[in-house]
């Protein structure tokens, strides 16, 4: 009876003090990518696979309810205790980041997976971005170094460490929204802007000179190239099809089950399942979903605005930006703003590392924002 009495009490303290505008927001978003899970790409996916036909929507629905768990579990400790128990999270899976290429899987020519017996397949770095915006935050906030541009430079060097490690597999993409998140975090800590700018030619430089001197990363000067030159470049065919997609699905799409170019559409569970959305329910949907992208993006900043504890400050915008780009990252390549990255669209794309991830920054962000008890 008192174990029944303190999980009642645990659960009823949680939703007592938890933003629940946010949590809606979550849950809503959540809820939108089960659906299109269900009547759009779950059927697509298997018909290719040929499995069952509701087999990715059963596997996209047990992600998502192990990532509500996650929120909980996440947003009901104390605060104090997540910042303490962030590093040691951070260790580890900078730890299986490290694993990759020596026992990592390799998928589509890229080898950023690992498969162990007794865990699903999943991505390190889905789980890295997470903590390393609080250790960040931690650092930047910390009193225990006095010199500034030593906590710029520390937080820096480990930033680098990821980001080679992410270069090797190769994973460009998930590069520049590490080095994204670290050049956020640096500026609202109130960085010298020359600092801040030179710091971003310096790693724009780095990129340019591994894509224009490695041979590894030549594949991703090519698609720049093909971006920009759409009737020589061979690394177009993605785009003009999602981009075919969406423009057959008009304004309000062709209806539940209608759509026909879908099934030409790569990744449309994931890296493209925007296009393919676009496509049955219309533009209005990319439009709507991107209006709670920034309704919840604008809750969090509110938050922000009225916080006064610097590190808490630095972690809501870290994640809240990190959410917020890899949405426009993923619309963007989709209707061919920017070019072929694989970028999943948060909370709606398939995939249990994306979910684990965008779980954890939730559970992150609902601790943060709940009301605070003295």
């Amino acid at each position: 009876m008192e174990y029944k009495n303190s999980i009642y009490s645990l659960y009823y303290d949680w939703w007592k003090n938890i933003d629940k505008f946010i949590f809606s927001l979550i849950m809503i978003l959540f809820f939108v990518g089960l659906f299109f899970s269900l009547v759009s790409t779950s059927l697509l996916v298997s018909d290719k696979l040929d499995t069952n036909d509701y087999t990715f929507f059963f596997k996209h629905l047990s992600f998502v309810i192990l990532g509500l768990i996650i929120i909980f579990l996440l947003s009901s400790i104390n605060e104090k205790r997540l910042f303490k128990i962030s590093p040691i999270f951070f260790l580890f899976s900078l730890i299986s980041l490290f694993l990759v290429p020596i026992i990592g899987v390799e998928v589509n020519s890229a080898q950023r997976w690992i498969d162990l017996f007794f865990l699903p397949r999943f991505q390190p770095i889905e789980i890295v971005k997470p903590f390393l915006i609080i250790l960040i935050s931690l650092i930047l906030s910390t009193n225990r170094y006095s010199n500034i541009y030593f906590k710029y430079l520390l937080s820096f060097l480990i930033t680098l460490i990821i980001a080679l490690l992410l270069a090797a597999q190769p994973d460009i993409g998930q590069t520049l929204l590490v080095f994204f998140s670290w050049s956020v975090l640096i500026f609202i800590s109130g960085i010298n802007i020359i600092f801040l700018v030179s710091s971003c030619l310096i790693i724009f430089m780095g990129i340019y000179l591994l894509i224009n001197f490695v041979p590894k990363f030549e594949y991703i000067k090519n698609r720049i190239f093909s971006f920009f030159n759409t009737e020589t470049g061979t690394y177009n065919a993605q785009s003009e099809k999602a981009i075919d997609s969406i423009t057959s699905g008009g304004y309000f799409g062709k209806g539940i089950g209608e759509g026909t170019l879908k099934n030409r559409v790569p990744e449309a569970h994931t890296d493209y399942i925007i296009s393919v959305i676009s496509e049955e329910f219309g533009v209005i949907a990319i439009i709507l979903i991107l209006l709670l992208f920034l309704i919840f993006i604008y809750s969090v900043f509110k938050k922000v605005y009225l916080e006064h504890e610097e590190r808490t400050k630095l972690v809501l915008v870290g994640c809240a930006s990190l959410i917020l780009v890899q949405a426009m990252i993923h619309i963007g390549v989709n209707i061919r703003l920017f070019p072929t990255t694989g970028m999943t669209l948060p909370f709606i794309s398939y995939g249990g590392s994306s979910i684990i991830s965008i779980s954890i920054l939730s559970g992150i962000i609902l601790n943060l924002t709940k009301r605070k008890i003295n």
